[in-house]
């Protein structure tokens, strides 16, 4: 029975690698499932929401070769992405609401997110603004875990309590994250440059205990410096804030900023951490589109995808 939270992605590539689709999230049998939530919040009042709401189809569109990408060799991961094992991949389409209202999306969001981990499915979540972790975030209570370890890449540090009475906007996730009894440790990785924060809010950052790495830190230490600042064991949830790369890999975002992370820093945060502990869940948000630049941010961000589930296939999340 189709579950009628989601719909099925358009397009000539409709799933993300062509996995197969289901919209049935009361009956969801998978390890993995990719969830879409396209909801970029408006810049101004009066505007539809922004072109970060059709990031989750374009990722999916993009792959032109997803047979190969299956099948072949991964010199990222050291053989084949699901390394001949039986793991169960699904994409549940995107969360369905009135675009014009964030709080439907992100309820609809929540409810889907809650039956994916009610499900034990790993998900990974593609956005849409950053604002749409939140919804996500709150649903992580659904697996029961406390002391939760919150990774966050990004170019800021999105503590925000509001903007103009928005309070569960692009600016205020890890905000929204640290008010929640499950979250506990939080990591922000790859700050730098101006926006999203005022000196209140750095002072609030602090106050709480977040471990705040500039991208001056990360690439003075390297990032097996920074895996060791996380504690071991997880549990984890990673949001990954596409401006938080550098954007000559992720040129799509609306707030490119010089000095983010290397392509392979990323890689080695998503296969370090995966092996350090449970990761229960991920997203990618903040990519526009129609700011890519040959394709570049679309390439990065499905092998950064890749290379989460092909670290957590090797780290034995899925072993029966």
């Amino acid at each position: 029975m189709r579950d009628d939270l989601t719909e099925e992605p358009s397009g000539p590539c409709r799933t993300f690698l062509d996995f197969p689709f289901e919209g049935d999230l009361d009956d969801l049998k998978a390890d993995i499932a990719i969830l879409g939530i396209p909801y970029g919040m408006p810049y101004r009042p009066g505007e539809m929401a922004n072109d970060q709401s059709r990031a989750p189809d374009a990722l999916r569109q993009s792959s032109e070769i997803a047979a190969y990408t299956k099948t072949h060799y991964d010199w990222d991961l050291g053989g084949t992405l699901l390394d001949d094992q039986n793991v169960r991949i699904v994409d549940c389409g995107n969360v369905t609401a009135d675009m014009s209202d964030h709080r439907v999306h992100y309820r609809r969001a929540e409810e889907a997110a809650r039956k994916i981990f009610r499900a034990g499915a790993l998900p990974i979540i593609l956005g849409g603004d950053h604002g749409i972790p939140i919804p996500v975030m709150r649903a992580l209570e659904e697996t029961g875990q406390s002391g939760i370890t919150l990774v966050h890449v990004d170019a800021h540090i999105d503590w925000r309590d509001e903007v103009n009475g928005e309070k569960e906007g692009y600016s205020s996730p890890i905000r929204r994250a640290s008010e929640m009894p499950w979250i506990d440790h939080i990591v922000q990785i790859g700050i730098r440059g101006i926006g999203s924060a005022r000196s209140q809010e750095v002072a609030d950052a602090r106050s709480y205990g977040a471990d705040i790495v500039t991208a001056y830190e990360l690439h003075e230490l390297g990032m097996p410096a920074i895996l060791d600042r996380i504690p071991n064991g997880g549990p984890y949830y990673l949001t990954i804030d596409a401006d938080g790369l550098d954007p000559t890999i992720m040129p799509a975002v609306m707030a490119q900023t010089p000095g983010g992370l290397t392509w392979l820093q990323t890689r080695q945060l998503v296969q370090g951490l995966v092996s350090k502990g449970r990761v229960l869940g991920m997203d990618l948000v903040e990519i526009a589109p129609s700011r890519d630049v040959g394709r570049i941010t679309m390439i990065h961000a499905e092998r950064l995808i890749c290379n989460f589930i092909g670290a957590a296939v090797r780290a034995g999340y899925f072993d029966r």
